[in-house]
């Protein structure tokens, strides 16, 4: 089980840090990903951390956002900084057992409820 928290209402410019927790005992040798849903839009991918802490930020949002883990707390990170209103979305973490590149949704076997993100202008 996946549960996001985090999400809320930020200006434009502001920061936020979603943080993802995983129940289970085998947290540190998932992969973990961050996609967001705008409505009307497709889920897009954000950012993964892999197993063995290789990290990658999709092209989107580099620069900006920054993933992060701590196995020692069944817990991912999202450091989302400079934020724009086009951020606004539902974002969810998701958990692979394995994940090759190009990064597929599909990969992603479990997935939290989502977190609201709004950025006003």
């Amino acid at each position: 089980q996946l549960v996001e928290s985090g999400g809320g209402l930020v200006q434009a410019g502001g920061s936020l840090r979603l943080s993802c927790v995983a129940s289970g005992r085998t947290f540190s040798s998932y992969a973990m990903g961050w996609f967001r849903q705008a409505p009307g839009n497709e889920r897009d991918f954000l950012a993964i951390s892999w197993s063995a802490g290789t990290t990658h930020v999709a092209n989107s949002v580099k620069g900006r956002f920054t993933i992060s883990r701590d196995n020692t707390k069944n817990t991912v990170y999202l450091q989302m900084n400079s934020l724009k209103p086009e951020d606004t979305a539902v974002y969810y973490c998701a958990a692979a057992r394995s994940v090759i590149p190009p990064i597929d949704k599909n990969d992603f076997s479990s997935w939290g409820q989502g977190t609201q993100v709004t950025v006003s202008s």
